[in-house]
């Protein structure tokens, strides 16, 4: 009689341990498979703040009208500042760089920095066109630059700016930006 129950609860017990194996191994399934479409599917982000449409983000690809938001407010960071904002200035253009691309960008910063640090020197750019190529993550950036001493314009000089960027995921990350000089004629 015991042996007949013993033989019952081990029937059970191995009853129970197969479906556990089974439930384990269907679960074990069902996380691979779904590791794998999360990995694989483009991520997409839906921006509105102060844009004129929605826009969206794709993990796929830089949309031109994206990339010419975040040219527009990277030059304008860039491009405009004073001795009082020089700080402001250089930790937003490092906060949104590529990560390898900050050494050497923080560095070219400073040295402006160094040069600007208790003058009265200001600059400021009236932006007239902005051009966008996605598929080189590049941009460039028509305006003219404004150069104040004290209170005077000592200068005003229609400059060509191109920016760099890495797309990773989802995210835009300046690799560098600077003057295009354009080759004058008969120059090598």
């Amino acid at each position: 009689m015991e042996l007949s129950l013993a033989h019952e609860a081990s029937q059970r017990t191995l009853k129970q341990r197969n479906l556990l194996a089974l439930i384990c191994m269907v679960l074990g399934i069902l996380v691979v498979v779904m590791f794998t479409a999360a990995s694989t599917r483009d991520r997409e982000v839906v921006l509105q703040p102060i844009l004129p449409s929605q826009m969206t983000l794709s993990s796929s690809a830089v949309t031109p009208e994206y990339l010419e938001a975040v040219t527009r407010d990277t030059a304008q960071l860039a491009l405009n500042r004073s001795p009082e904002t020089l700080q402001y200035w250089m930790d937003g253009l490092v906060a949104i760089s590529a990560p390898e691309a900050r050494g050497p960008l923080k560095a070219d910063l400073m040295k402006i920095m160094d040069e600007q640090k208790g003058s009265q020197i200001t600059q400021f750019v009236t932006i007239d066109w902005i051009r966008t190529d996605p598929d080189n993550l590049t941009s460039q950036v028509g305006g003219v630059l404004h150069t104040i001493v004290g209170s005077k314009d000592v200068r005003r000089e229609h400059k060509i700016f191109q920016f760099n960027w890495t797309y990773t995921g989802v995210s835009l990350r300046l690799k560098g930006f600077g003057v295009v000089v354009e080759k004058k004629e008969g120059a090598k």
